[in-house]
């Protein structure tokens, strides 16, 4: 009997404590909901990298995406009739002025040559015979022996001989032009293109086919366009001064230095904008006729302007803002209004002030009041 009242309170007590152990999960599940509606306070301070609101000056820049242009381009034709006999060049090689590019068959203009040379030699006995005829006959002439008519008849032949060599001397000197034709130099110093003909192929005087086509490329234009409200700037920072203009190839991050030499005389009027042009000396060839680059024209320097790192700027519903840390190391946001963005730095126009510290990095686990410690400034 005694047993039974035992096994009895033990079950009881077993009854008590499971119910005390639903209670007790039940008031946890209560505590976890409740967190979820409200960030849980923490006493951790969070890393952050900070980065002073400073007043300094900042370029006044265009960016805009320009083409490459040859600073000259000549196609080179033969002026003389003849068959090609030798290519001297490379195709898509440098060539300098006055390089050899191909040669013509230039016996036949030898050939005129020889006999223009033969014929001057022959009119030039004739025309000494003559100047002899002439000296003669003059003394006849003054004896009474021979009529006016006479002398004047071989006086005039004389001449004739004097014209005649003259016009051979022409001939000679215009055959040796014809000849010196036959070897077709580099009219400037580039690059030359595809090889358009070949050796054996007959070609015609300043007509097709096109020899080979030259770009120079030392120095070289980059053609780009800006929107038209840029024009008065762009044209009273030419009056101050020669303006600056960057060039950067696709595959580098280094820019080429020129200058602005063309602001064309007529807008777009489809696009709103207007063309402009910059000259690089390109000594390395970097740039290239055709290829994209990445341009930036220089107009000048806004002076005393408020900056911050372009990477402290976040963005919400309400536009952009920072993360502003306070005397006592916590952080607040602050709505700001950014004008430019020139080379990692922003301009803030509104909502901030020279001195403040604000949060350039680590943002990411931030909310207002957080607390905060700097694990860099910059």
């Amino acid at each position: 009997m005694g047993g039974i009242k035992n096994l009895a309170a033990m079950s009881l007590l077993a009854v008590m404590f499971v119910a005390g152990c639903g209670d007790t999960s039940g008031a946890g599940q209560t505590s976890s909901a409740s967190g979820a509606l409200s960030r849980p306070q923490s006493t951790s301070a969070v890393p952050v990298v900070a980065a002073k609101v400073q007043r300094t000056s900042i370029p006044i820049e265009l960016h805009a995406i320009g083409t490459g242009q040859a600073f000259k381009t000549v196609s080179v034709e033969s002026q003389v009739a003849g068959i090609i006999k030798a290519v001297s060049y490379r195709p898509g090689g440098l060539v300098h002025q006055g390089d050899l590019l191909l040669k013509l068959d230039d016996a036949p203009y030898l050939a005129t040559l020889s006999q223009d040379q033969a014929a001057l030699a022959r009119d030039k006995a004739q025309d000494q015979l003559d100047r002899a005829e002439v000296a003669r006959y003059n003394e006849l002439y003054r004896d009474g022996v021979v009529s006016k008519e006479q002398y004047d008849q071989y006086q005039a032949t004389s001449s004739s001989a004097v014209a005649t060599v003259a016009s051979d001397e022409a001939a000679i000197q215009g055959a040796k032009i014809q000849l010196s034709y036959c070897s077709i130099y580099a009219p400037i110093s580039g690059v030359t293109g595809a090889q358009l003909v070949y050796p054996g192929a007959t070609v015609s005087a300043n007509s097709a086919p096109v020899l080979v086509v030259i770009n120079q490329i030392s120095p070289l234009y980059v053609a780009f366009s800006v929107p038209q409200q840029y024009l008065g700037p762009i044209k009273l920072a030419m009056d101050r001064s020669r303006l600056a203009v960057q060039a950067t190839p696709p595959d580098s991050t280094i820019p080429e230095n020129g200058y602005l030499s063309f602001v064309n005389n007529t807008v777009d009027a489809n696009t709103g904008t207007i063309e402009l042009m910059g000259t690089f000396s390109n000594a390395d060839h970097r740039l290239w006729p055709g290829q994209y680059s990445n341009v930036h024209l220089r107009l000048g320097e806004r002076q005393n302007v408020i900056v911050v790192p372009s990477q402290a700027l976040q963005s919400g519903q309400q536009g952009d803002f920072v993360f502003v840390v306070e005397p006592n190391m916590t952080v607040a946001v602050r709505q700001v209004k950014v004008g430019e963005t020139i080379n990692n730095q922003a301009q803030i126009l509104q909502g901030l002030s020279t001195g403040e510290t604000v949060v350039a990095d680590g943002q990411v686990n931030l909310a207002p009041g957080t607390k905060v410690y700097f694990t860099k400034a910059i």
